[in-house]
């Protein structure tokens, strides 16, 4: 299978300092960096963050940027990974509510995962859009304006920019090889859309088991 490259394209990816899911962080950190494109953690505050595996203490992860101190205008695209406790923190720290809603308007395509949604609504970054999440928050959802379906992935156009959003960590394989192919085809940051090259062999581990993504597997590297 052939994949658009990602090349030149800086990818954020927006996390609390603890409670991210960690396989759909590690899982669509490595589909990105895979296709080419440059993946970014960033969080509410300097130093380390710590990952989940469901209710459980996984790896912690250095992080790259702080929102507040980087422009959001200096990244292509956001991912939004999942846990219940890390959207929670994130929808109540301005400066990253104001970080996604400013990439949101902008028109920069988003992908999210799970209960990762909760940062978008808290955003304004919902209302008339189309997109799946964890079934907990599908009251949430269409009480904050967006139309709620039940699939493993959902791609929304209707909206500033395209919309990539997914189920649940079993729903990654797809999720990941479509907000691949969906950034790629986005209008990048910098400027009007160049053609971008396209890779002829296909990432062999992109649809390894959620359980079984490491740093070794193209993630960030844990401490």
């Amino acid at each position: 299978m052939k994949f658009v490259a990602l090349t030149g394209r800086t990818v954020a990816f927006l996390v609390a300092p603890e409670g991210a899911e960690q396989a759909e962080l590690t899982g669509s950190w490595q589909a990105v960096a895979e296709a080419g494109g440059t993946p970014r953690l960033v969080s509410t505050r300097p130093g380390r963050v710590q990952a989940f595996r469901y209710l459980d203490r996984a790896d912690t992860f250095p992080v790259d940027d702080v929102v507040g101190v980087v422009r959001p205008a200096d990244y292509d695209a956001l991912i939004l990974p999942g846990g219940v406790a890390n959207p929670d923190l994130l929808r109540l720290h301005r400066a990253a509510v104001s970080f996604v809603h400013e990439l949101s308007a902008a028109g920069r395509p988003v992908a999210v995962i799970c209960h990762g949604a909760w940062t978008l609504i808290e955003a304004d970054a919902v209302r008339g859009r189309t997109l799946t999440s964890w079934p907990s928050i599908r009251t949430d959802l269409v009480n904050a304006g967006a139309y709620w379906v039940d699939e493993p992935v959902h791609v929304c156009r209707d909206g500033p920019g395209v919309l990539v959003s997914a189920r649940r960590p079993a729903d990654l394989p797809a999720f990941t090889e479509t907000l691949v192919t969906e950034f790629a085809h986005a209008r990048p940051a910098a400027g009007p859309h160049p053609p971008w090259p396209v890779a002829h062999e296909a990432a062999p581990s992109r649809h390894a088991a959620p359980e079984e993504v490491s740093r070794e597997s193209g993630g960030p590297a844990p401490g």
